[in-house]
C-alpha cells in the first residue's frame, strides 16, 4: 500500500514501516501546532490520513508512536521562549536608555556647555545642566521606545530598571531569566524586592539572590512573593521599625477605572491602620448582615458601609488643622450628557470625565444635585464638540475647558493622565511668539512638558482633523491617541 501527500507529491513509505509511521505522526502534529506549509496542509486534523491514504488494519487510531502530550510540551517550550524574550527586551530597553544617558546629543541636541562663553539662563552650573540633559535624554528615549512597542515611557523605564536591578543585585536570578526559566511575574517580584534592599549593601543582595534563585524558577507568583519577602526580612540590615517609619511616608490612595460604571479605590496605609479599618468594616457589615430584612451579600454591605462612612461623615476643612464647625467638601464632577439622549431621542451613554461611560440614570442623579451647569454642544451625528458654554467664569478658563473637552487626556504619546491634572501648554512656546489660543493649546502633563520643549521631539497639528502628530528624535511618527469615548 502506498500513501500520497496532500500536495500530490511522490509516494511515501508503506504504513507498516515503523520508521515512517513515527515520522508521519510527528510531522502531522508539528504541522497542526505550527501551521506549517508544504507537504502537510496547515489546516490538517492530526488524526486524519493524507489524501488517498488508506490505513492498514489496526491503524484507525493514531499509532503508539504519536506523542499524546505534544501540545503540553509545546506550551512549555513556548513559555520558555517568551520568558527569555521578555528578559532580552528588558535588557535592550536598559541598553538604549544607558546609551542615551552616556550621549544625550542625539536625543536633546548639542551640548551648550562645551562653549566656554555660554551661561545657563537659570543660573545652573555646567555640571547641573549636563545632569539635567542626561535625564531628559533618558526620558526622551523611553518615550521613543514606548511609542514603538505600545508602552508608556514610564513602563519602559520601569522595565529597564528591572533589568538593571536584576543584573546588579541578583545575577543568579538574571541568568535564569535569560534562560527562560523565570516567569515575568517572578522577574518583577525579584526586582521589586531586591530593589528595596539598601543601595550600599552588596552582601545583602548576594544573600537574597542565593536564597531566591531556585524558587524563582519553580514557584507560582503568589508563593514566590511570600518567599521573597521572608528572605528580605532575614537579610535586611535595618530594623523593621526604621523601615516602617520611612515606608509610611509613601501612604496614598489610588483610583482605577473598571467596567460597567465601577471603579477600584485602593489605599496604601500602615498595616495596623489597614487592618483596623478592615476589622471595623467587617464588624459593621456583619451586624447589618444579620438583620432579618437584609438581602445584600456581606461583600456588598462592606462596600456600602465603606462608601457611607466616607461620604456621609462631616469633614473639617479648616486651614488651621483644628476641629471646627463640621462641613462637607463638595467635589467638582464633570459629566457630558448628549442632548438627544437627555431628551429621550438617543441612546448614547453619559460620560463621567476621567472615567468614561456611566448609566444615564446615575448621570441624572448627579446632575440633579449640581449647583451649576456647563453646557457642551456636540454634533448629533459625529459627536464632534462644536462649542462650550462660556457664560460661567471659573478657573481654569472657558478656553481651557474647551481644550480639555477636545483632548480628554495629555496629548503626549501613550500618556493617559486626565486633562484636568495637566498644564495648559502653548504648542508653539510663548517665548517663541506662540499665541494663547485654542489652535495653539493642548493639555500636557508636567513630566512631558520638558520633553516637548527641551528635547528633539517635534509636534504638529493636522489641519483637517485637529489631531496632533508627534515625531520622535529617531524619526518615528506617532499620531495623538483619539479620545477614548
Amino acid at each position: 500500500m502506498k500513501v500520497t501527500f496532500h500536495d500530490g507529491s511522490a509516494d511515501a513509505e508503506v504504513w507498516n514501516d515503523p520508521a515512517f509511521t513515527e515520522a508521519y505522526w510527528s510531522a502531522v502534529t508539528e504541522a497542526s501546532l505550527c501551521g506549517a506549509e508544504g507537504p502537510w496542509a496547515s489546516d490538517i486534523d492530526p488524526w486524519l490520513l493524507p489524501d488517498g491514504a488508506v490505513a492498514p488494519d489496526g491503524m484507525d487510531e493514531p499509532p503508539a508512536a504519536a506523542d499524546p502530550f505534544a501540545l503540553v510540551n509545546g506550551v512549555d517550550a513556548a513559555a520558555r521562549a517568551t520568558r527569555a524574550a521578555t528578559a532580552r527586551q528588558d535588557l535592550l530597553f536598559h541598553d538604549v536608555l544607558a546609551a542615551a544617558a552616556a550621549d544625550p546629543v542625539p536625543w536633546v541636541g548639542p551640548d551648550p556647555t562645551v562653549d566656554p562663553l555660554w551661561q545657563d539662563p537659570r543660573g545652573w552650573s555646567n555640571a547641573d545642566v549636563r545632569a539635567y540633559r542626561r535625564g531628559l535624554a533618558v526620558r526622551s528615549a523611553a518615550a521613543d521606545i514606548g511609542a514603538r512597542v505600545q508602552l508608556t515611557d514610564n513602563q519602559v523605564r520601569r522595565r529597564a530598571y528591572r533589568a538593571q536591578t536584576l543584573i546588579e543585585r541578583t545575577p543568579g536570578v538574571w541568568a535564569a531569566c535569560l534562560a527562560g526559566e523565570v516567569s515575568e511575574q517572578n522577574m518583577m517580584i525579584a526586582a521589586e524586592v531586591a530593589g528595596s534592599l539598601p543601595a550600599d549593601d552588596p552582601e545583602a543582595w548576594a544573600a537574597f539572590d542565593a536564597a531566591v534563585v531556585a524558587p524563582a524558577t519553580t514557584a507560582v507568583p503568589g508563593r514566590f512573593r511570600v518567599r521573597a519577602r521572608a528572605v528580605r526580612e532575614r537579610v535586611h540590615p535595618e530594623s523593621l521599625r526604621e523601615r516602617h517609619t520611612r515606608a509610611a511616608k509613601d501612604r496614598q490612595v489610588d483610583l482605577t477605572p473598571d467596567f460597567d460604571g465601577m471603579a477600584l479605590l485602593s489605599a496604601l496605609l500602615p498595616a495596623e491602620q489597614a487592618h483596623a479599618i478592615d476589622a471595623d468594616l467587617e464588624q459593621r457589615a456583619r451586624h447589618l448582615y444579620g438583620l432579618a430584612d437584609e438581602t445584600r451579600t456581606l461583600a456588598q454591605i462592606r462596600a456600602d458601609v465603606f462608601a457611607d462612612l466616607l461620604l456621609a461623615q462631616p469633614i473639617d476643612v479648616g486651614a488651621t488643622g483644628k476641629r471646627g464647625k463640621a462641613s462637607r467638601v463638595r467635589a467638582t464632577v464633570r459629566i457630558t450628557i448628549p442632548a438627544l439622549t437627555l431628551l429621550g431621542q438617543g441612546d448614547e451613554p453619559a460620560t463621567l470625565d476621567g472615567y468614561g461611560p456611566i448609566p444615564l440614570e446615575t448621570a441624572k442623579e448627579l446632575a440633579g444635585a449640581a449647583t451649576s451647569w456647563i453646557r457642551v454642544l456636540t454634533h448629533p451625528v459625529t459627536g464632534t464638540v462644536v462649542d462650550v458654554d462660556r457664560r460661567m467664569y471659573r478657573v481654569p478658563a472657558d478656553m481651557r475647558r474647551l481644550l480639555r473637552t477636545l483632548h480628554p487626556t495629555c496629548v503626549f504619546p501613550g500618556c493617559s493622565r486626565p486633562a484636568d491634572d495637566c498644564d495648559y501648554d502653548h504648542r508653539k512656546r510663548w517665548s517663541d511668539g506662540g499665541t494663547t489660543s485654542v489652535g495653539n493649546g493642548e493639555p500636557l502633563d508636567g513630566p512631558h512638558h520638558p520633553i516637548k520643549d527641551e528635547t528633539l521631539w517635534q509636534s504638529e497639528r493636522d489641519p483637517a482633523t485637529g489631531r496632533i502628530i508627534w515625531t520622535s528624535p529617531s524619526g518615528y511618527r506617532i499620531p495623538e491617541d483619539p479620545p477614548p469615548f
